[in-house]
């Protein structure tokens, strides 16, 4: 039998998409998972305008003790860390790994210093027994002053900009590892899915500090 009548062609790879198929799904996916998040933030935007409906003052002098400019630096930041995001997607398209690296590199360090940002701010907040734990004034929430005052406002601050800062950290994790695929030279022409969807999720990160900044720092 000769060396052709040998070879022996195995079924097709059905159970693999192709490239364009791939590439499809994954972002509409990810476009389903971003839908579900903004329903999720659009539900606490609309008790927060409620909530503010109804304790107009309150909000008004809960406000007044954020730092606004602490609030404008991490807007600045994010709004910086989405352009080296949008700018790694052109770059993994070119099949530029080595900028894709150093772009959503930048990203992830902008992200720290978003977290950094909002940690010295909540240490403020504790320090003056505005913060939901315990402090020198004991249980802050059972305080009767703090209560009648400021308790629904920084109730839904600190869930609002906590759930927020908990995406920052995901979204971090996430650029991360597109860099480690980065590294290993992993991205071309023809193949960045993982970059486009890493930058859309930074993006989403971005859009709703947008929103959370002028709500929270700027209702009063």
């Amino acid at each position: 039998m000769s060396s052709t009548q040998e070879q022996v062609v195995g079924p097709p790879h059905v159970h693999h998409m192709d490239p364009v198929t791939a590439y499809s799904a994954a972002k509409f996916g990810m476009w389903l998972f971003l839908a579900t998040e903004i329903l999720l933030f659009s539900v606490m935007f609309v008790a927060f305008a409620l909530f503010r409906y109804m304790h107009l003052e309150e909000f008004a002098a809960a406000s007044a003790l954020l730092d606004w400019r602490m609030g404008a630096t991490n807007t600045a930041v994010l709004i910086f860390s989405s352009f080296t995001a949008a700018m790694a997607v052109d770059a993994a398209q070119h099949g530029n790994n080595k900028r894709v690296t150093q772009l959503f590199g930048i990203s992830i360090v902008c992200g720290f210093i978003f977290l950094v940002v909002k940690y010295f701010e909540y240490s403020g907040k504790m320090a003056h027994g505005l913060f939901p734990g315990y402090s020198d004034h004991g249980m802050t929430f059972n305080d009767a002053e703090f209560i009648s005052k400021y308790s629904v406002f920084f109730g839904l601050y600190y869930c609002m900009t906590g759930l927020h800062a908990l995406h920052v950290i995901i979204g971090m994790g996430l650029l991360g590892w597109v860099v480690t695929l980065s590294m290993k030279g992993r991205f071309c022409e023809t193949y960045y899915t993982p970059v486009e969807i890493g930058a859309l999720y930074w993006h989403l990160v971005d859009l709703i500090w947008i929103y959370l900044f002028p709500l929270l720092y700027l209702v009063g």
